[in-house]
């Protein structure tokens, strides 16, 4: 215990008594690295990366050199530089230790740190889709990861993200309704809600939105109905009365149970009077 405490005093006294400068003018890369691994003990990660990142190019290949490049991507993480850290990860990894004793925790932090580099639900969601893929890649990769767990939650966590996008958007189109300034060569905003709600129903099937997204699909059925020339106007209610039944039968207990059957009881009602005037006696006749 006692030559530990000597040698966690001695590298301190390094630390504290020598510049960066001083450090990096040194022919010693041993002395080097035991030095940025005190600064990085201390929490001085900028400081730790400068010296890890000099002697990095000739510790390329070696033992030492393993533990020094994992050192630096928890430097950069550390320091909030994500999208460096991620590089650094992955270049470990990838090319440079694709065996080493730390790709278990290379994988994770590259995916943590593409996790921590994602944006607000309201904000475009590309780099939230990168993120997905990384984590999923390292879930591939590792299914006997310490981090399975810790990554299959941060996939859960981005997956409920991109639901609430779409779910969002969907909302969107079905409150423009028929705002015909945001259809797009000819197209009808409510039809926009139920093609964006069925894509997120397909793509995340257990999300906790599914039945938001269902009764968004049901009324701007309803809706789209309402809203079509005479000629689809039958077709269209036939579509929402269905699309009611596989409602009611996927949710029987649900909230919107009573918005549902309203939207049930218009549509049969203008179905029956769709056939009534089919079977009317023609005046003319």
């Amino acid at each position: 215990m006692k030559i530990l405490y000597i040698l966690a005093l001695s590298a301190a006294l390094l630390t504290s008594c020598h510049t960066i400068n001083t450090v990096l003018k040194s022919n010693d890369r041993e002395y080097k690295f035991e030095v940025a691994k005190q600064m990085y003990a201390q929490g001085k990660y900028s400081s730790a990366y400068i010296v890890l990142d000099n002697i990095l190019p000739s510790m390329r290949n070696t033992k030492p050199g393993d533990e020094a490049l994992f050192l630096a991507g928890m430097c950069k993480y550390y320091s909030q530089d994500y999208d460096a850290a991620s590089e650094i990860f992955k270049r470990y990894y990838n090319k440079s230790y694709p065996f080493g004793q730390y790709v278990d925790e290379a994988r994770y932090y590259s995916a943590l740190s593409y996790y921590e580099s994602t944006y607000p639900v309201r904000l475009d969601q590309s780099a939230t889709y990168d993120a997905m893929r990384e984590i999923q890649n390292a879930l591939e990769r590792n299914p006997d990861s310490k981090y399975y767990d810790a990554l299959q939650q941060m996939l859960f966590q981005l997956q409920d993200r991109i639901v609430e996008k779409e779910y969002l958007a969907a909302k969107l189109y079905f409150e423009l309704g028929d705002y015909f300034l945001n259809c797009l060569m000819g197209g009808s905003n409510y039809e926009a809600c139920v093609v964006t709600a069925q894509n997120a129903i397909r793509d995340y099937p257990y999300s906790p939105r599914k039945e938001d997204f269902a009764i968004l699909i049901l009324k701007a059925k309803y809706q789209l109905a309402q809203s079509s020339v005479e000629s689809k106007k039958y077709e269209r209610y036939s579509d929402t009365v269905d699309e009611y039944y596989g409602f009611i039968n996927e949710f029987p207990q649900s909230s919107f149970i009573n918005d549902a059957k309203q939207i049930f009881e218009k549509s049969e009602k203008e179905l029956r009077s769709k056939r009534l005037q089919q079977y009317a006696p023609d005046e003319n006749s």
